[in-house]
């Protein structure tokens, strides 16, 4: 994906840091919308087409976390990285289970934005090459990677870019160990105990959507990672 056709949505109440921002990322080569408050970050998510959101989490008039669900329940795809004042656990892993991509934690450089923006616009540039239908039998679930679609007795369930990544890489090893290390460094590029939490997260998630068939289970084997067994 070029950057210069990527459109982001920045939603931040703190006026000098978001014009900061919204001035770097045009800068970077990317178009940039600029909300001061949830409510008007929704608004404008509605009228455009955006491809990364990035989301201050305490905001007036609407949280960050509250308009990432509602950002969700319109695009359950959107990729969308949390700004935050708080290193607190709890928050963290909360941004997380809405289905954020990252997060970083204010204080931070521009640089690291730059390179949580660019590894996400890495995924979708890998999610997006087609040259092969992949399409798993899962059980009685059939999942579509490229459409990130999990489809159970003729009802679909749009997953998250995350969800999809991480249940493609237990796909390719059914019945086998994924290594959590690897699939860490794959889908987060990073080993860190927050996107360690984040990914137990996201494996809860899809074992509450394989749940209709008994004969499928994701099994946590210690030390060394999971196990998709069919």
């Amino acid at each position: 994906m070029e950057e210069a056709n990527v459109k982001i949505l920045l939603a931040e109440d703190d006026e000098n840091l978001g014009a900061l921002l919204r001035e770097y990322l045009i800068a970077k080569g990317f178009k940039t919308d600029l909300f001061v408050n949830g409510e008007l970050a929704l608004a404008g998510f509605k009228k455009n087409k955006y491809d990364i959101c990035i989301l201050d989490v305490m905001m007036p008039k609407m949280d960050g976390f509250t308009l990432a669900r509602e950002i969700k329940k319109i695009n359950s795809a959107m990729p969308y990285i949390f700004l935050t004042a708080k290193s607190l656990k709890e928050d963290v892993l909360e941004g997380f289970s809405i289905g954020a991509d990252d997060y970083i934690t204010k204080p931070f450089s521009m640089e690291e934005l730059m390179f949580r923006i660019k590894a996400i616009l890495r995924r979708l540039s890998t999610n997006n090459v087609s040259d092969t239908n992949e399409t798993y039998t899962i059980g009685e679930y059939v999942f579509d990677s490229q459409k990130q679609i999990l489809e159970y007795n003729k009802k679909q369930l749009k997953l998250t870019t995350k969800e999809s990544e991480l249940l493609k890489l237990l796909c390719n090893n059914k019945n086998n160990v994924l290594e959590r290390n690897f699939a860490l460094k794959t889908i987060w590029q990073e080993d860190s105990y927050f996107n360690a939490r984040s990914m137990d997260v996201y494996i809860t998630k899809l074992r509450k959507y394989l749940k209709e068939d008994k004969t499928i289970q994701i099994l946590n084997i210690h030390g060394k990672g999971y196990k998709l067994i069919v």
